[in-house]
């Protein structure tokens, strides 16, 4: 991949993620074997147990790879279901490359984003940003996609659920997940999404502390209700809150019985095309907003002894950034940036560098 990326950078971030997209929906098409052989030889084997989860190894795709096309409405996305339209690019071939995937962001209903020119590189810092503007199916749709190839589908998955932009219904969420649950979908997870930067809305209202609770409580009551608590839920947070905020949350968290908190989402800063507008950024320049983050929440962890696992997503592309997040006591980390500067077997590649 090394010998490979200058020629892949000289297209522009948007053109590269585009043909990434068409090559991805030509290996889902394709017997996942040979991917799943790669993997095989290329990840070593660390199992560790996050989140009430077993994973063979610390690695999550992060949310925003696996995630869809966009549609105007959910019958011309349940349309495009039963026509055959592969609406999740590489929700075969990705897992069988790199193994566990968080699919979406989903929201309950389809969303087509963000027009234009919505992702960029910055090669210097190894960092991306991206205003795709939470794209997806919906959760109808992309449960029905999932249904119809069941057989197929991984056995390891989680599922981020995000809150509609300017919908804070906690039955937005609820029925966001029942979509999956309704259908006979079973992730490993599900993930609520709280903090969305690339869209229009302000997702950090949706932190507070009554917000947080009700969409966190009516997530957990729903699947307590239908599933008994065997899926657990994952809250995943922004990376700019203060310790004040954090220490709230993560009392909620916990009187709730939420199993791990994702530490965080994207930076939001203004994109390179239009200062006036605001993207997300990932990789190199979130690290140490991510990694504070990181520290305080396990400080917070530690002097309330909270059994919350926290999974750190930011900038994690080497063996030191990986250190530097197991030295507070991570245990699984979720990454996105380091496919793009490292390659599909990024994650792989530190493991085998730690």
């Amino acid at each position: 991949y090394q010998i490979a990326r200058p020629f892949i950078f000289l297209q522009s971030a948007q053109s590269a993620h585009e043909q990434t997209l068409k090559l991805l929906n030509i290996l889902d098409k394709t017997p996942v074997s040979f991917l799943r052989l790669v993997h095989t030889l290329t990840f070593r084997h660390m199992p560790v147990t996050v989140g009430k989860v077993d994973l063979p190894h610390p690695f999550i795709l992060a949310a925003g790879f696996v995630k869809g096309l966009g549609f105007e409405t959910e019958q011309q996305a349940l349309r495009a279901v039963r026509d055959g339209v592969n609406i999740i690019p590489g929700w075969r071939a990705i897992p069988g490359l790199v193994g566990a995937v968080e699919f979406g962001s989903f929201t309950r209903y389809p969303r087509v984003g963000n027009s234009g020119t919505v992702i960029w590189r910055d090669s210097a810092s190894q960092s991306t940003q991206n205003r795709v503007g939470l794209k997806n199916p919906g959760a109808v749709a992309a449960a029905a996609f999932l249904y119809q190839n069941r057989k197929s589908c991984p056995k390891q998955f989680g599922i981020n659920i995000a809150p509609s932009p300017g919908v804070d219904d906690p039955v937005d969420v609820v029925e966001a997940i029942g979509a999956f649950l309704s259908r006979g979908i079973r992730p490993s997870w599900f993930t609520l999404n709280l903090s969305c930067p690339n869209t229009e809305d302000d997702p950090e209202n949706r932190q507070t502390e009554t917000l947080t609770k009700a969409l966190c409580g009516a997530a957990m009551d729903y699947l307590n209700e239908q599933v008994a608590g065997s899926i657990p839920l994952w809250v995943k947070i922004s990376p700019n809150l203060s310790y004040s905020q954090l220490d709230v949350l993560m009392k909620v968290f916990h009187d709730l019985g939420i199993a791990a908190v994702i530490a965080t989402n994207t930076l939001t800063q203004p994109i390179p095309d239009n200062a006036t507008m605001q993207g997300g950024v990932g990789g190199g320049k979130l690290y140490p907003y991510a990694l504070s983050t990181v520290a305080k929440l396990a400080k917070i962890k530690q002097e309330k002894n909270y059994p919350i696992d926290i999974i750190a997503c930011g900038g994690i592309q080497d063996p030191l950034t990986y250190i530097a997040y197991a030295q507070h006591g991570v245990k699984a980390y979720q990454y996105w940036s380091a496919l793009v500067y490292r390659g599909p077997l990024a994650a792989a590649l530190i493991l085998n560098e730690i």
